[in-house]
Parts: C-alpha cells; structure tokens; sequence
C-alpha cells in the first residue's frame, strides 16, 4: 500500500457525487484500505457545489486534503474542475466530465458561464481523462449512471482496477441498478483501457 491517496470528487447536486465517492469508500475499506471521508453538501439541493474529500491508505489521521495535494480530481461537471483545481498535485489525475450545469447566477443573467473551461484545463493539467459521461450514461438508459462511469474512469487510472469493483456494485446499490452501474463502470474504466 503506498502512503495515502487523496481523491477529490466534485460537483452539483444531484449528479450523484456522493454515491460514487461511497462506493469508492466501501470498496477500499473492503480491501483492508484505512479510509476517511468528508463531505460537503452546500446548496445541493438547488443544483450548488458538492465536494467530497477520500483519503486512503495504511493508516490515515484526517479526511481533508489540503490544497496543491489531491492524487486525482474527479469533476462531474466541467466550471466545478476548473473551480477546484488548485487542489490538483503537481502530475496528479484530473477527470472531467464535459458537461455544463449553469448555476442560478447564470440562470438569472447575474454571471457568465465560463468560456473555454476544458480548453483551459486541457492546458493547465498534463495527466487528464476528459469525456462526456452524461451522454454516455443516456446512452445506457440512464443519465444517473454518469457518476459510476467517471468513477470507472478514476479506478483505472488510480490503478485500483484489481479490485472486485462489480462485487461493491451489488453490495452498495439496490439490485433494480445495479446491472446498468456494471456496465457504466466497465465504460467508464474502458475509456482509460490504454493509460
């Protein structure tokens, strides 16, 4: 087991940020991992930022990661990747759902969305996995998968993919989804199949 592994999931309420970084939680504690967790909710349910903090390892002390010190960003919608970047380590893993949720400032024509936000993160961060997991969950039937595909995503390129990730499927999930997460997180590590 290396040191500690620091993951950082972020979103907008209702994209299931907090499912996935669950799921991750339960699989690596299944597989002798000490792991703490921290969670913030904000407006969640008015479509505002969500956070949630994994760190993992031998032993470790406190869920918080503190800036410049996250292995991976998983971001479920584009603005929030950009948004929480400075958390990214040097060399770490940025994966990016490109997806846009306009908040309510932009809504009500108070703010601009942000322009060329995977342009820029594209530059800003050499190690990346960028794909539109929205769609490819509507493309399974259901846009709710996009959270276990971009999770299928981070167990690849965290090279945790020896783990029985379908086994946590069926532990975590009610069984009506559980067929359908197995198949987004088989996309979602495919897409990384040659990292």
């Amino acid at each position: 087991m290396k040191e500690v592994g620091n993951v950082l999931f972020v979103g907008v309420g209702g994209q299931g940020t907090i499912l996935a970084s669950k799921v991750l939680v339960d699989g690596l504690i299944k597989n002798g991992y000490d792991v703490k967790m921290s969670e913030v909710h904000g407006m969640a349910q008015r479509g505002g930022s969500v956070t949630t903090q994994v760190r993992f390892g031998q032993k470790v002390y406190s869920p918080l990661i503190e800036k410049g010190k996250a292995d991976a960003i998983v971001s479920f919608e584009k603005s929030e990747a950009a948004r929480w970047l400075s958390y990214l380590k040097k060399g770490g893993q940025l994966v990016v759902n490109d997806y846009e949720i306009h908040p309510v400032p932009v809504l009500i024509g108070a703010e601009k969305y942000p322009e060329k936000v995977i342009e820029k993160l594209s530059e800003a961060v050499d190690n990346k996995v960028i794909m539109n997991a929205s769609k490819m969950a509507e493309e399974l039937g259901t846009i709710k998968a996009q959270n276990i595909i971009l999770l299928g995503a981070l167990i690849k390129v965290l090279k945790l993919d020896n783990l029985d990730w379908e086994k946590v499927l069926e532990d975590v999930l009610p069984s009506k989804i559980v067929d359908i997460n197995k198949k987004a997180l088989k996309l979602g590590m495919d897409v990384c199949k040659n990292m």
